[in-house]
């Protein structure tokens, strides 16, 4: 039986083999805020297999929001449009940050994929 040790670096290496298909997917650019600096694989499903479609590059602010840092509503304005992204992970991350936000621009997006 593997370890826990073991399995984190399998998913590691699963998540790692994506590495080039994803660069190219975001124009190596935040997946989010599509700005350019520390973008890395961010999981969005740690429960299944990572896919395409389960894991979105996000720079190291975009992760930090991601993981429940609260930043001024005001500037994550650009998380409106990215819920409308073709990929799963992408606009999974986005509209769960959206759900945090109070305020009436944040509501009217989600409300917009009703």
């Amino acid at each position: 039986m593997a370890s826990g040790k073991e399995k984190h670096r399998a998913r590691l290496d699963a998540i790692g083999l994506l590495g080039k298909d994803l660069a190219r997917r975001a124009n190596r650019n935040c997946e989010l805020c599509e700005g350019k600096g520390d973008i890395s694989p961010y999981d969005t499903a740690p429960e299944d297999d990572p896919t395409m479609d389960t894991i979105a590059l996000l720079c190291e602010r975009c992760r930090a929001i991601a993981d429940g840092r609260d930043d001024a509503p005001e500037t994550i304005r650009f998380l409106a449009g990215a819920i409308w992204s073709p990929y799963g992970g992408v606009s999974s991350v986005a509209r769960t940050v959206l759900g945090r936000v109070d305020t009436a621009w944040a509501r009217e997006a989600l409300e917009m994929l009703d």
